[in-house]
């Protein structure tokens, strides 16, 4: 009897891999209605995955070709949701504000549960710091991390720091971006105080030698014009930040102060290139400048939330809310999901994510859209009213289950602890 037992305990792991051999899929997601904004779904789809990738997008893929099925039915089948916009350098030294600091986040315990299978840490590291951050953050993570190199060396170290024009190096941040074009998506520039353009200027020229990357602006409190900033200085496929906030600490609003309405050159300049994103965080988000964009035709190309510490537990909350605020700013269903999978994979040339083609990372997210009477506010406290609410019911990185809500994966099998 014992041989008999010790024999089946060694044959079931070589059953279980002949039954994956003989599979056509390892995932089959059924009955989900599907959105895909790159490849214009919007019906009731089952979606393959297979070795990581995505295999087939069809009516009916037959449940018995796969090893584990994920029952959608009744939910909204999307891309994984990319946030191009968290602040992700997580370490244990104080008083370093985003930079391996407490203050920072680690990515795999804000993202899977809130849909997301990709983030983009906006500028925590710069030149000097990005291996720390490579081999202790993104090295680690299951969440896929890119990241946008800080043109500061010490990246955002916070206070005096932020200020020092002699550790703006673009050759030597150039040269790490390029070292690490695997992981670097662009230049970011932010909280730089004084009224003169030498950092953004020194960005645009480290990105000119990284192969012309995205430079990413959070114009701060330098008192500039907005104007001069997104007609002349930036470049199309370069990235305004904080889209929303503005009208306070010398970041002028896109909102003009005296009449109450857009600025004309703001949808010129999307209209020219410039990618306008949100970055809710923890104070760069108001109704007071978002409603009347939006009431003059003016949306966002990114929705994102400048994840952190400071914002987390505030209006922001997660991406699942600021997609949901926007829904109730008027924001079409479609416009709000490709604004937070196909859009942000283009502006960081990631073009391998935000879609479910044949052949692209199999990242996917189930989510409940909840019906009924809800709240979202800004850090000015000011409340609008919506009907719609996201809430993740399965995410799916690399073509395996990495979070499910309410167990609708079948079999349940565990999420590998390792890359």
């Amino acid at each position: 009897m014992m041989k008999r037992f010790l024999l089946l305990i060694f044959l079931i792991p070589l059953l279980n891999i002949s039954v994956s051999l003989a599979q056509s899929y390892d995932i089959i997601v059924k009955g989900g209605h599907v959105i895909d904004p790159k490849n214009q779904i919007d019906e009731t789809m089952d979606v393959g995955i297979k070795d990581g990738k995505i295999a087939l997008v069809a009516k009916n893929i037959d449940s018995g070709q796969a090893v584990q099925v994920v029952n959608a039915s009744g939910h909204y089948v999307i891309p994984g949701i990319i946030d191009m916009h968290t602040h992700n350098f997580f370490g244990t030294e104080p008083g370093n504000y985003l930079r391996n600091s407490f203050y920072a986040l680690p990515p795999d315990g804000f993202t899977f549960r809130t849909g997301v299978t990709t983030v983009v840490d906006t500028g925590s590291a710069g030149w000097k710091s990005f291996p720390t951050f490579k081999e202790q953050t993104i090295d680690r993570a299951q969440t896929r991390v890119l990241a946008f190199l800080h043109i500061l060396g010490e990246g955002m170290r916070g206070g005096a720091w932020a200020q020092n024009l002699g550790d703006m190096d673009a050759r030597q941040t150039a040269i790490v971006a390029r070292r690490y074009r695997d992981h670097i998506v662009g230049i970011k520039v932010a909280h730089y105080a004084y009224p003169e353009w030498t950092p953004i200027d020194r960005a645009i020229e480290a990105s000119s030698m990284a192969g012309n990357i995205p430079v990413m602006i959070d114009f701060g409190s330098m008192g500039f014009s907005l104007e001069e900033l997104v007609m002349d200085k930036l470049r199309p496929g370069d990235i305004y930040s904080h889209t929303y906030g503005g009208g306070g600490q010398g970041r002028e609003s896109i909102i003009d102060p005296e009449t109450g309405r857009l600025r004309p050159f703001v949808k010129d300049a999307q209209k020219r290139g410039i990618i306008w994103e949100v970055g809710f965080g923890g104070a760069s988000f108001f109704y007071d400048h978002a409603i009347p964009a939006i009431e003059a035709g003016f949306y966002p190309d990114v929705i994102s939330t400048d994840l952190h510490g400071g914002s987390m537990n505030t209006a922001m909350k997660d991406i699942l809310n600021v997609m949901g605020s926007f829904i109730a700013l008027g924001m079409d269903l479609n416009d709000v999901i490709e604004a937070v999978t196909w859009k942000p994979a283009q502006v960081i040339n990631r073009e391998e994510l935000g879609h479910l083609s044949a052949g692209a990372e199999g990242d996917l997210t189930v989510l409940r859209i909840r019906k009924g009477e809800f709240g979202f506010f800004d850090p000015r406290f000011r409340k609008i009213k919506g009907d719609t609410r996201f809430e993740c019911e399965v995410t799916i990185k690399a073509g395996r289950v990495a979070y499910d809500l309410n167990g609708l994966s079948e079999p349940l099998l565990p999420f590998p602890v390792s890359r």
